[in-house]
């Protein structure tokens, strides 16, 4: 497989072409936007999200670094669990796909920023179509949840096809991202955009339903739950601050004793689960469905919870006088919502009921 396999950006240009100094920066004038793309570009080129595969036996480290990230800054934590899923996607599907001797061309260029886009909300959406004479694939319609609309180099991104659901690997420098089409509060540096596609080339990433039909779909899902318990932990440490400087009173200190209970049991069902994970990693045990939607259901309400319990414990003050607590609330608010709620909770129960579990 030659690099053709990745379309031509900047990064990996063909011949003749003269980079730009910032591949694949759109122009972007909100100060949220643009400083969260900013610190996603040195989180890539200072190697910080090198991060070890799903699976590889260090997924507990893995997730650790991005809950590190959330913690920090939930924005810059949803580009880089992007461009780290993105990454592994590559190499699970090319190793599937591949012969040995191809792996090391299938590989992304060095200094690329991906996304991945595979947001399919109701509506009109994104459709792909191959050329009856060339046999190359174009991509027309509109991708809403774009996150890193300005600021991805390349992306992978989910279309539908004559044969089915298909995912394809594309450079996002011919792509119009919609001005003003996240106008929220909350994951606003994310730049989460909706994006147009108007015959844009696509080189297809695995056949017809393989994006979802692979072990690293549950274990990526999983690893999104990383993020908001880092996220979680960034609030919860607000109040532990709080308790440390001053005299909060007992009901603040119950709180933070719930929020103490809450945040190891969610780390522990992350750790088990990067263990499992390990253990497993191609699913030959049939449990990464359940077991992806047991922690993700498990962190988001350890989030929720959380999230409760420091505004009852801390009132109105940090929310309007503190820019990075009110930041992250906002944040963690809104990412949260990628968990699907009862429709989970209803498979897990769906799972259980007809494959039984041991409590």
């Amino acid at each position: 497989m030659s690099t053709a396999a990745f379309p031509a950006t900047v990064f990996n240009p063909l011949p003749g072409d003269n980079p730009d100094p910032h591949p694949g920066e759109k122009p972007i004038g909100d100060l949220p936007a643009a400083r969260t793309a900013a610190a996603f570009i040195d989180a890539v080129e200072s190697g910080r999200l090198n991060l070890p595969l799903p699976g590889s036996g260090r997924t507990r480290e893995r997730w650790a670094a991005l809950a590190a990230l959330a913690e920090e800054d939930l924005s810059l934590a949803r580009l880089a669990e992007g461009h780290a899923d993105a990454l592994a996607i590559l190499a699970e599907l090319g190793a599937a796909e591949l012969g040995a001797a191809e792996l090391g061309a299938a590989s992304p260029p060095a200094a690329s920023r991906w996304g991945v886009w595979a947001a399919q909300p109701p509506g009109p959406g994104l459709a792909a179509s191959q050329a009856e004479t060339e046999g190359g694939w174009r991509l027309d319609g509109m991708k809403r949840y774009c996150s890193g609309a300005r600021s991805c180099t390349d992306v992978l991104v989910t279309a539908t096809a004559a044969d089915g659901n298909r995912m394809f690997a594309v450079s996002t420098r011919d792509l119009s991202p919609v001005p003003g089409s996240w106008p929220a509060t909350g994951m606003a540096g994310s730049d989460t955009l909706d994006v147009r596609f108007s015959g844009i080339a696509a080189e297809p990433v695995g056949g017809p339903g393989r994006y979802i039909d692979r072990p690293g779909f549950a274990h990526g899902g999983a690893g999104v739950a990383a993020c908001w318990y880092g996220g979680a932990r960034g609030v919860g440490r607000t109040l532990l601050d709080a308790a440390g400087r001053r005299d909060v009173g007992p009901h603040a200190l119950a709180h933070l004793g719930a929020v103490d209970i809450a945040l190891r049991t969610a780390k522990l069902a992350l750790d088990t689960a990067a263990g499992e994970i390990d253990a497993d990693p191609d699913d030959r045990g049939g449990g990464g469905r359940l077991r992806a939607l047991r922690v993700r259901a498990l962190v988001e309400a350890t989030a929720t919870e959380v999230m409760l319990r420091v505004g009852r414990a801390l009132g109105a003050g940090p929310l309007g006088h503190d820019e990075a607590h009110s930041r992250r609330v906002a944040d963690l608010t809104v990412y949260l919502r990628q968990h699907h709620g009862e429709r989970d909770l209803a498979e897990i129960g769906a799972l259980v009921a007809g494959n039984g579990t041991t409590w």
